[in-house]
This record gives structure tokens, sequence and C-alpha cells, in this order.
């Protein structure tokens, strides 16, 4: 827990605070070799007790628009799209129930890097440039991400955040209550309320994280943990998993040789465009007469009478907005395990680009709406956060998470290998994937599958007879699911750690 802790803490002083902030959320699930017990953290955001007209918060996202420019939003920026971030109070509470070194030393490196700094990335750079209009808004905010000659940082610039490593340092000292009721705290509010925002002191001093039972899935001699309530992204990675089952996926070969198999995953993957993002009401005229409760999403009878239904009809899409995250996956020599996904759940910054103290503020109530207006003011919001652990007759195994624009197609394709197609981790990862789907000019009942260029044989293309956008590696970044694991034997002990080769990441077991 202190590895995966200390790493979320560094990742996020080296990517400038525009993918991941200590104001964003946090999700974990950690496993306790000694006593076997499985447990599950939720840090996502609260709702704001003051925010009484949800559905009118600014935002406009176009849906179905994929262009950086409307990714990126347009109008006036406004404090409304902020929401209460659990990072800091989910890290203290990670560490207080499941740590062994002192509270301080997770911060040492976060703390150097940011007072003496590091090399700007060609990442990074391109972070500031795509938002450098709305880095330039605030004079707290530009101070950080342009030079005393005006220009913005870029690739080789030696980059420093001293106002982060001071407030680092008092978090450090003096736990989270200083960002949650201390004088970050205040300075927070001010600058949310000053762009118009709702949140008070109030929001954030009853921030609490939640701990709650894993779901479960039982699946041949394997377990499957995943993070537990308010997580709607286990409910949807568990009733596609189910799916797959009532697809009869398990008897057929596999989607990579067969059309037929891939019609059917893909069916199983889209039925989460069914319930992303929407109301209750939404979700009840999209499925009239089905139980929509959690508890009845996770049966295997919903997924026979879903499947029952997705297999008469056209695929169905959804449109995540382009948000961010890191993952982070550990096991130490005692075979304790944890998982754990942390984002700022809006796109570099958002449009708003606040930044307190070198801690970033994002915008995702820009886009989550009807999320919002679903939820008790002042409450947890549910999460689409996918990420859990694997046991094996009962032994920890891997640990994984995921993240991107197609985070539910990966987890869904990856385990699925694994469980039912005896694959490795490393296959797994490697196998031919799905992206996130299309949908012309905001249809959402006309799907357009999207898959990487050469990974599907053609012959399977055409069996499979749905409309296919092959795309260059290179442009797939946009939409892919990236998948990371760990694996342990139990039985030796041998180590396995894998990322995706085609992006960024890098995985090493020691």
């Amino acid at each position: 827990m202190d590895a995966a802790l200390a790493t979320a803490l560094t990742q996020i002083v080296l990517g400038g605070g525009a993918v991941i902030s200590y104001f964003g959320i946090l999700h974990l699930m950690h496993h306790d070799a000694a006593t076997g017990e499985t447990t599950s953290l939720n840090a996502s955001w609260n709702t704001v007790l003051g925010e009484d007209d949800p559905l009118s918060i600014p935002g406009d996202m176009q849906r179905g628009k994929e262009s950086v420019a409307s990714m990126l939003g347009s109008g006036a920026p406004s404090g409304r799209t902020a929401l209460v971030g659990g990072f800091m109070r989910g890290l203290e509470e990670a560490h207080r129930r499941h740590g062994k070194l002192p509270f301080a030393r997770l911060f040492e490196a976060a703390i150097e890097l940011a007072e003496h700094g590091f090399l700007i990335s060609p990442t990074l750079a391109r972070y500031i440039e795509t938002r450098k209009d709305d880095l330039a808004r605030l004079p707290e905010t530009r101070a950080i991400f342009y030079k005393p000659d005006g220009t913005a940082y870029g690739v080789g610039d030696h980059f420093r955040q001293p106002a982060l490593a001071e407030t680092l340092r008092r978090v450090a000292a003096e736990g989270a209550d200083y960002m949650y009721t201390g004088q970050w705290a205040a300075r927070c509010i001010a600058a949310i309320q000053a762009d118009g925002g709702k949140m008070t002191l109030e929001d954030l001093a009853r921030y609490r994280p939640i701990w709650s039972e894993p779901v479960v899935i039982e699946r041949g001699q394997r377990t499957l943990a995943l993070l537990g309530a308010p997580c709607e992204g286990s409910i949807n990675l568990a009733e596609a998993i189910n799916l797959a089952t009532a697809a009869g996926l398990q008897e057929r070969p596999h989607w990579s040789a067969s059309g037929d198999s891939l019609v059917r995953i893909a069916k199983c993957c889209s039925a989460m465009g069914l319930f992303y993002n929407k109301s209750p009401e939404e979700q009840q005229n999209e499925c009239p007469g089905f139980d929509l409760s959690w508890p009845a999403r996770l049966s295997q009878d919903h997924a026979a009478k879903l499947w029952a239904r997705l297999a008469h009809e056209a695929l169905i899409s959804f449109q995540p907005k382009g948000v961010h995250s890191d993952d982070v996956v550990a096991i130490d020599s005692d075979g304790n395990m944890v998982s754990l996904c942390h984002s700022i759940n809006c796109l570099i910054w958002g449009r708003t680009a606040i930044v307190v103290d070198g801690v970033s503020i994002g915008d995702p109530g820009s886009y989550l709406q009807p999320l919002v207006a679903a939820t008790p003011r002042g409450s947890q919001m549910p999460n689409p956060i996918e990420l859990g652990l694997i046991l094996n007759n009962g032994q920890p195994e891997i640990a994984w998470s995921s993240m991107g624009m197609g985070l539910h197609y990966q987890s869904t394709l990856s385990l699925l290998n694994i469980i039912d197609h005896g694959m490795s981790i490393e296959q797994a990862a490697n196998a031919p994937r799905l992206l996130a789907p299309m949908s012309p000019e905001g249809d959402f009942k006309k799907l357009i599958l999207r898959v990487v260029a050469g990974e599907f044989p053609e012959e399977v293309l055409n069996e499979s007879g749905l409309d296919v956008q092959q795309i260059k590696p290179l442009d797939a970044r946009f939409f892919q699911g990236l998948w990371i694991a760990i694996q342990r034997d139990p039985a030796t002990g041998e180590l396995v750690a894998i990322s995706p080769s085609y992006n960024n990441g890098q995985a090493a077991a020691y």
C-alpha cells in the first residue's frame, strides 16, 4: 500500500496536475495476505450541497463530436463544474488502514520533484500547448505554466512547482485536514466561488471516503473481486461478463477468429451504453420492465434477459468524454496486493484551469450533470472506474486496473481472455482489441465498431457484417483502453508485470 500511494503522489507532480490531481478522485482494492481480507475503497466525487439545479451546470461538450476543440469545451468557465475531490482523504484513509511506513514518508519523492523540478516531457508539453489559452486565464495558473518571458513551458524546459511542494509538506505534516478544513481548503473555496461555484467549506469538511464490500464474481476456479459500491463501473463490467455467458461465448471460437463471436462480444461490451451517465428515469426508458437495481444487474438472470434483447438489436454506443487517469498495481514479498486508479476525470486541467497552491481543480461537472442530478446533495457519486483483483482457488493472483476512453472494452476483453481462454496477462494485453466505438453524427443507436488496423483478420471483420473502422496504431490512443496488471504465481511466488506496449506505459517486477 505504501508503494502504491507514494507512486500515485509522485505521478501527479510529474504530470503537472493535468490528468490527475490531489483534488481528484482515488479508488483502490487491497488484499491482505495474512488475513485473506479483500477491501474496497471509493474516494470519488461528492456533489455540492448548495447545487440545487445540476442540470443547468454549464458544459457544452457536443455528444458524438470527437474533435479536440469540442472536447476542450468553449464558453465562459464556471466554478459550478467543480466537484468535491476525495483523493487526499482517500489516500490518508488507505494508509491508516493498510500502510506500514510513517505517513510523511509517502510524500518524500513527490516533494523533491516538485521543489527541484524536472525536464518537461513531450507529453506534458503537448498538454500545455493544447490548453495554453485556458492556463493563461488566472494569474496563479499562469505563473506556473508560463515562463517569466511570457512563453509557455515546452519540451526540455526545467519545470519547478514550489507552491505545490509547500502544499505537500503541509499535508505530510498535518494530514489531509490541511486540504479539507485548513488553509488550503479556504483558498480552494475562494477560487471556485470567484468563478461562480457553489461549493463551500462545509462541503470539504464533511467529505469521507467509503469502504465497501467488493463486488464478487465466481467464474470457474477464479474469483473476480471488483470495486464495491458506489462504483457503477463494477456493475457494468460484471454485467458484460455475465452477458458473455448468456451469449454463449465460452462455447464459441475466440472473437479474433470468428465474425459471429466478434458481434457477440461487441454487443456484450456495448450494453453499457444503455446506462452510462444517465438518470434512473432514462435508464428505465431504455429498458422498460427490467429491474435495474445494482443487485439485479449482477445476476445471470438479468444478463440472460438483456441478451435476449441485444441479440436481435443493433449495437449500442456511448460517448465517454475524453478524460484522464493513472493506474498503479503492486504486490509485496508477503503477497499483499493493491490495485489503484486515480483521475482528474476531465480533459487536461479542465476548462476552468483553476490551480490553488499548486493543486489543480478540474471541471468534471461540465459533462456529468445527469449523474450529479441523480445523486443526493453532498453524497458520493457513482463512478465508472474498473479495477480489481483475481483470486485463484482463493489465493491472490492478479491485480489489474484500466483507464482510457475504451477502458470498459479493454477490461472486459482482458478478463475474459485470462479466465475463459487461458491466456497469460501478457497474451491478454497484446490480444486483438476493440476500441471505444463511434456514433456518426451523434446517433447512439448506430454503431461503427473501431479496431486497430492489422489486429483482426480481414475475413473475420467481413464475416461480422458490422460497420468497422480500422484505425492506425498511432491514432488509436484517443479511443483505446489501457490495461495494466501484475501477477504473482501462488505456488512459486514468481512475478510478472505488464503494461500496454502500444502506449507510454512501463512495467517492472522485482
